[in-house]
């Protein structure tokens, strides 16, 4: 039955998108906001937003891939917490994690920092370092424990995205480049994949309670990108992802998540900027703008 219910919807995402060949005028005036800021910075930008309640969604570039970085670290913490569900791991479940686990040291690792000699972990504290931390070596252990990318991969071909690829660790991407364009999304899968998890209810209420928490971080650096100018207070859980920058080149600068409207409403949306040579603070500023267009367009809406 859930699986019925989620091809309906797709189909449902699907018409909504089609039918803006056709927009209203408000429509239209999004359209053109989003390609007009997309267009002011260096870079390939991809959106897809979607209105739960209402299905009204816009897309820019939709449908191509891009680079996802760290928010593969959602999908990845929803199948761990599945295995969770069955019964086959438990939060409380300790961990040992080895230094030859540790990713490279220029790759973000709290928990390698931390405990330079190894260290052992429960599931629990390893899901808050992958997702709230966004913590490499955190998502590696975890992707052991899965039985590796093919087992997440499946995961969310089961739940009826097609669009995504998880196909190579954090340890191998970090340590390459180039390597991180195999684990790629388009933004309108990843805006499904977040109604999903949201509407769907896949995971237990428990589980769900927790990935909402770790997808809900606090500080200053988590108030930029799709935060970065919405009105102060406005909930947000939400998963970013960043490319480091070589010779100037940043592969990924990246936001998805959802966005609670004051109309009680929420919009699932990605934001994916690829391959830019603009400064951090310009690829920020670009998503926070296309991030507020959004907000603005559908609060206003009934």
């Amino acid at each position: 039955m859930k699986q019925r219910t989620r091809i309906l919807f797709s189909i449902v995402i699907s018409l909504a998108l089609l039918l803006q060949a056709v927009p209203s005028a408000g429509q239209a005036t999004l359209e053109s906001q989003i390609s007009h800021i997309a267009k002011e910075v260096n870079g390939r930008v991809g959106v897809c937003a979607l209105v739960l309640e209402t299905g009204e969604a816009v897309s820019y570039n939709g449908g191509e891939r891009y680079p996802m970085q760290s928010v593969y670290k959602f999908p990845i913490a929803m199948a761990v917490l599945e295995k969770v569900d069955r019964g086959e791991l438990t939060l409380d479940q300790q961990v040992r994690i080895d230094t030859t686990e540790y990713i490279p040291e220029n790759g973000h690792s709290p928990l390698r920092d931390k405990f330079p000699g190894g260290t052992s972990l429960t599931v629990r504290q390893l899901l808050h370092y992958n997702t709230a931390e966004s913590d490499g070596t955190a998502c590696d252990v975890l992707l052991r424990l899965l039985g590796g990318t093919k087992k997440a991969q499946r995961y969310v071909r089961r739940l009826g995205i097609k669009n995504m690829a998880i196909a190579t660790t954090e340890q191998i991407q970090v340590a390459n480049d180039l390597i991180q364009y195999r684990n790629w999304s388009t933004p309108k899968a990843m805006t499904e994949l977040f109604r999903i998890f949201y509407q769907d209810k896949p995971l237990s209420e428990e589980s769900t309670a927790l990935l909402m928490e770790h997808l809900s971080p606090s500080g200053v650096w988590f108030n930029r990108r799709i935060k970065g100018l919405l009105p102060p207070g406005t909930p947000v859980v939400h998963k970013t992802g960043t490319a480091g920058t070589i010779d100037g080149l940043t592969r990924a600068t990246n936001d998805a998540g959802i966005i609670t409207l004051p109309n009680g409403n929420h919009v699932a949306i990605t934001i994916f900027l690829a391959d830019s040579h603009a400064v951090q603070k310009d690829r920020e500023a670009t998503i926070a703008k296309i991030a507020r267009a959004v907000f603005d367009q559908y609060a206003e809406s009934e």
